[in-house]
């Protein structure tokens, strides 16, 4: 297995933005990789380079010891040992399953006992063995994302692209196929690089998120890393569901709790630190801060509550008895982020 290196990737596509610029990143090798932003932001435009679609304006990508792709030179997508699946599945339709997960064994020449052999497997370790002579017109959603995903397993790829593959699914087809995912990446050990805008998703499937937003890498960490601990506005912003709150907070820990957030709350939020504030970690009652109750979201096993502090600033929160809009109420935020 060969280690993926992006050096100082760059895309310009002349519209007076470059795409992608100066994006640098070592992705684990054998890892589960989510390129996590919002839309616009050059994930697909990393992916389509890496795939060999797109030529870098600037930069490398590296795959063990070779430079697959400068700005002088790239190697054709089907040199690289790579797979993808895209978010429309892209299978022939006039093709029956089994034709389609076989194809790329045709292009590279295998044919006749090895080639049923691989096919076979491919379709067993997705769980459609029983459905190779069917068309793509016959299956559900989730079954052609599966077929797409046993052709990519066939040629034993080095990595695995995935274009936001979940994009079309419904919720339960989604949670069905985020499985199928964690089942394929045990199984065939490649790295794995998934772009989404859709942070739950990132969150379920990767072992590293690496978050971008216009054309820049911000941060990249294991999920229960970046969660906790983001590096910016713009990354709180987009993992989690936490407020950002101005706090005039002395020194220069990160971690606060509400010894240290207690008395900024009634502050004006004109000058101070950037607090992270994540809705567990607010709690509704007790002898906290003032707030007024804005809105409220039944959620089935609890209520998430949009509140409104003294000083005018937001703040979200769960709560498991019914509030109602402008119920007044005191809230205690038990730990804090500083960005």
């Amino acid at each position: 297995m060969a280690k993926l290196i992006l050096n100082r990737l760059a895309k310009d596509f002349g519209t007076g933005r470059p795409a992608v610029s100066d994006f640098s990143l070592d992705v684990r090798e054998g890892g589960f990789l989510a390129l996590l932003g919002p839309s616009g932001c050059g994930k697909t435009t990393v992916l389509r380079m890496i795939a060999g679609f797109e030529t870098p304006s600037d930069g490398s990508i590296h795959l063990g010891e070779r430079v697959i792709a400068d700005a002088a030179q790239a190697l054709p997508p089907e040199k690289r040992n790579m797979a993808m699946v895209f978010q429309s599945y892209a299978l022939w339709p006039h093709m029956s399953v089994a034709d389609n997960v076989g194809y790329p064994l045709k292009v590279r020449g295998i044919s006749d006992e090895a080639y049923r052999a691989k096919v076979g497997e491919a379709l067993s370790s997705v769980r459609l063995a029983d459905y190779a002579g069917r068309r793509p017109a016959d299956l559900s959603g989730g079954q052609r994302q599966r077929v797409a995903l046993a052709r990519c397993l066939v040629t034993s790829p080095d990595v695995v692209l995935l274009d936001e593959p979940l994009a079309n699914l419904d919720r339960h087809l989604k949670q069905e196929m985020e499985e199928t995912f964690r089942e394929f990446h045990q199984r065939s050990g490649a790295t794995m690089i998934y772009v989404t805008h859709d942070q739950s998703e990132a969150m379920a499937l990767a072992t590293d998120v690496a978050v971008m937003s216009e054309g820049r890498l911000l941060q990249v960490a294991p999920p229960a890393e970046i969660y906790a601990r983001p590096e910016g506005r713009v990354v709180g912003g987009l993992i989690g569901r936490g407020a950002i709150l101005t706090l005039p907070v002395m020194g220069s820990e990160r971690h606060l709790e509400w010894d240290e957030l207690q008395d900024t709350l009634h502050a004006a939020n004109t000058d101070g630190a950037d607090i992270l504030v994540r809705p567990e970690d607010v709690t509704i009652g007790g002898e906290g801060a003032p707030a007024t109750v804005e809105a409220v979201l039944f959620e089935g096993e609890r209520h998430a509550v949009k509140l409104t502090l003294g000083n005018g600033q937001t703040l979200r929160g769960f709560s498991r008895v019914a509030v109602v809009p402008g119920e007044r109420v005191r809230v205690v935020i038990r730990a804090g982020w500083r960005l």
